[in-house]
């Protein structure tokens, strides 16, 4: 594999946009990245196109990249079009990376979009259920209800409004970890609280409103011990990355800016017994990438992570290397995960607040670090990041993601 770069991204804001479709939204985050890059749209020998749920609520279930991009000026140039729930982002630059790795490509744009607000809420969370194996729900339902036995909800802490059945899911794993590791509810309001905070500095955010840590677990609950400001929301928005060789970026004059990617490494989610952890995907596959690009969680500056929900993010701390199994929570009750912290994690606000267009996530995640590590983030900047990592799940296979994406990033400066 050649060394690769990522020399221009785009985002558009993150949130509900009634009035654009989806190839507008699309089309914005691509030019954004050209613009970015300095670079036209010739300069794109191929787009990798990331959507998950556009044919269960449009009906498009062919051919998305092509009608999104139509009349976006990109000639002929091959579109990939690619879906893994919601690290099909993440898959589409993990794709864009091995092309122009392999010197096939001199470069490649990497596009992720989704429209998922519609009229009918509960058309657009049953689009989710097309990320598990539908053949045996009720075995995995069966599977996930016996993970949280030994932790009972109090009375009055579920809710019988509709809400997505991932975060039915993430509640089974919530209540796993408690019973195992004495997590609590009050470190996953502190995630929370801590990533609705930084979100305010984050013009692209879906949400800028700070909670406390209280006002988190005084909250609407959803699924228990999962309250409303702990869960992604449904959102509208694009992402995009322009890939390409060392060389080509210093033919565009970027080289000062581009950001190496030094591993980027995707696997899927096997079956195991719950209790087999050290072997969970997420641990595995941030193994080879670390592994790949030389280095250890003490070398990362800064990280965002999926979180789906605030537990999420604690069990990717630790999945990830960041703290031992059950250290995950109280690091984030003691800031440790907080800018300024040991390790910032989330510094755009996270998926609970910066918003959660699924097909758009990981780009939107390796947006934010590209700023991070070109110092270009504003009052939400770690201080000093020259290495981020980029965690992004999809789906869900047995008790873990179907497919986990790793992206770790080294910036020039």
């Amino acid at each position: 594999m050649h060394e690769t770069r990522i020399v221009g991204v785009g985002m558009t804001p993150f949130g509900r946009f009634p009035d654009l479709s989806l190839a507008q939204l699309a089309q914005q985050a691509a030019a954004a990245a050209l613009e970015d890059a300095g670079a036209p749209r010739s300069a794109a020998q191929a787009i990798v196109f990331a959507n998950a749920v556009q044919g269960a609520l449009e009906g498009q279930h062919g051919v998305r990249g092509q009608c999104a991009l139509d009349g976006a000026g990109f000639g002929n140039a091959p579109v990939f079009n690619v879906e893994n729930a919601c690290a099909s982002a993440s898959t589409a630059l993990n794709l864009a990376h091995v092309m122009v790795g392999s010197g096939a490509y001199d470069c490649v744009l990497a596009l992720g979009a989704e429209k998922m607000v519609t009229l009918d809420s509960a058309k657009s969370m049953a689009a989710f259920e097309g990320s598990w194996d539908l053949s045996r729900r009720d075995r995995t339902i069966a599977d996930l209800l016996a993970m949280g036995q030994g932790v009972t909800p109090p009375p009055g802490a579920e809710t019988g409004e509709p809400h997505s059945v991932f975060m039915d899911v993430y509640a089974a794993f919530c209540r796993h970890h408690m019973a195992h590791f004495g997590t609590t509810q009050r470190q996953m309001a502190a995630v929370s609280a801590k990533n609705h905070s930084h979100s305010v500095e984050n013009p692209r955010s879906q949400y800028r409103k700070p909670f406390s840590i209280d006002q988190v677990l005084a909250a609407r609950p959803i699924a228990w011990p999962l309250t409303l400001p702990m869960c992604s929301p449904i959102s509208d928005g694009a992402a995009a990355a322009l890939v390409c060789t060392a060389a080509f970026a210093e033919r565009l004059g970027q080289s000062a800016r581009a950001v190496r990617i030094r591993a980027s490494v995707l696997m899927a989610g096997e079956r195991r017994d719950p209790g087999d952890i050290d072997n969970h995907v997420a641990r595995k596959a941030s193994r080879r990438a670390y592994d790949l690009a030389g280095l250890g969680p003490n070398d990362i500056d800064v990280v965002e992570c999926h979180d789906a929900t605030a537990f999420g993010e604690i069990l990717q701390s630790e999945m990830l290397g960041f703290f031992e199994f059950g250290e995950g929570g109280p690091a984030a009750e003691r800031s440790a995960t907080t800018l300024g912290g040991r390790i910032p994690f989330n510094p755009s606000g996270g998926l609970e607040s910066k918003g959660h267009p699924i097909g758009a996530t990981g780009l939107g995640q390796v947006f934010e670090i590209v700023a991070q590590l070109r110092g270009e983030a504003g009052a939400r900047q770690a201080a000093g990041a020259r290495l981020g990592l980029v965690e992004n799940g999809g789906g869900l296979r047995g008790v873990e993601e179907a497919a986990v994406a790793i992206t770790i990033l080294e910036g020039a400066r």
